[in-house]
């Protein structure tokens, strides 16, 4: 075979970076390998064409079966099967759980899909062709932890409903031809001590797993049933114990979702402004107002979330030419559905006409409107 026959990388595998207990696919393209045109042949059988797939410490014959007859193109895989070491009893989920670590016992070769192969958090996999006597090919790629990722499938679900909780991370996929399982979890604003949901792999080799969780309002939390009360935040917690650098092997990091029992309100309907009015220092409205008159501009809100509700009320007052002349707040917090009488004082120091703005947001440090701003001509005299 000439010397430069494998000049574009005639070796390539499925992915660049693999998960520790990944699957890695192999194609090798060898034209002058196939020896008859009628049947499908194999590589990696004599010393002439041997193939050896390698990680850290550790190797296996391999043979590859071509794709067709007459393709030129081999193929098969190799599974990893990780380090049962790495996490010691503990485990990748803190009960034990550790990967099998298991290398195939090949006589005298393993292939094309039957192979094993342990692999380390920090490590690499490559695959050698000598395609003639110390003529070698090989290709590889990196072997990494990752990190997890949770999410609620919605932002909201109504009480007396179920959920879906998603928890995505390669390392905890240890059986590629298994459907994988572990726990997370999952409490609410009305049971701190809440619930360990099973998590379980949406299919083989997938990495992505998912629990459902029923939110009852009647019932005390049990099994995936979680109590809650209209308006609670629920949080999902997940213990990734398998984390890529900087972090150390011992390394452990809780990542949490959340998500709310009962819909949302939009951000301008979770609390209602209405009634502006100007009234003097006994309460009594009053049209006109003199200068140097001390007088409250007053009106009602009232909170529409079925959870208390923090608020700021601010006043602004401008004259005619759009300056502010008066800028004050209060804050507060209110009960599910309850109104308040709320105002703020002001001293007009100069004839003109005026116009009060009244804002409800959620706080001065996070000025999300909770209702529509009201606006009120204020004539003084």
């Amino acid at each position: 075979m000439p010397q430069n026959a494998f000049s574009s990388s005639p070796i390539q595998l499925n992915k660049k970076i693999f998960g520790w207990t990944d699957r890695v696919y192999i194609t090798i393209y060898a034209p002058d390998f196939n020896s008859d045109p009628n049947l499908i042949d194999e590589i990696g059988v004599t010393t002439d064409d041997k193939i050896t797939i390698a990680t850290s410490g550790n190797s296996i014959p391999y043979r590859l079966v071509e794709t067709g007859p007459n393709t030129g193109i081999f193929s098969g895989y190799v599974t990893l099967t990780g380090d049962p070491t790495a996490k010691g009893a503990t485990g990748v989920d803190g009960q034990g759980t550790n990967p099998t670590g298991i290398q195939s016992t090949c006589n005298p070769t393993c292939g094309p899909t039957n192979g094993f192969l342990p692999s380390s958090r920090d490590d690499g996999v490559t695959v050698s062709f000598e395609y003639n006597r110390n003529e070698v090919v090989t290709g590889s790629g990196i072997i990494q932890w990752n990190l997890g990722s949770v999410k609620w499938l919605q932002p909201s679900y109504p009480v007396n409903s179920q959920g879906t909780l998603q928890i995505t991370d390669l390392d905890m996929n240890l059986n590629p031809d298994a459907i994988d399982k572990f726990d997370a979890n999952v409490w609410s604003d009305s049971d701190s001590g809440g619930i360990k949901l099973t998590m379980t792999e949406t299919g083989p080799n997938t990495g992505i797993f998912q629990g459902t969780v029923y939110f009852t309002t009647d019932l005390s939390s049990s099994g995936n049933r979680i109590h809650v009360t209209p308006g609670d935040t629920i949080t999902a917690d997940y213990t990734d114990m398998t984390l890529p650098p900087p972090h150390s092997p011992a390394d452990q990091l809780h990542i949490t979702a959340t998500t709310t029992a009962g819909t949302s309100l939009p951000p301008l309907e979770q609390a209602s402004a209405d009634n502006a009015r100007v009234v003097d220092s006994t309460g009594k409205s009053v049209d006109k107002v003199r200068v140097n008159q001390q007088i409250q501009i007053v009106s009602n809100i009232t909170n529409q979330e079925n959870k208390d509700q923090p608020f700021a009320y601010l006043v602004q007052i401008q004259d005619n030419n759009g300056i502010t002349v008066s800028l004050s707040w209060i804050t507060g917090s209110m009960t599910s559905k309850q109104t308040l009488n709320l105002g703020q004082s002001w001293l007009p120091q100069a004839a003109g006409t005026y116009t009060a703005q009244i804002f409800v947001w959620q706080s001065i440090s996070n000025p999300n409107a909770l209702s529509p701003p009201l606006s009120l001509q204020i004539p003084v005299s």
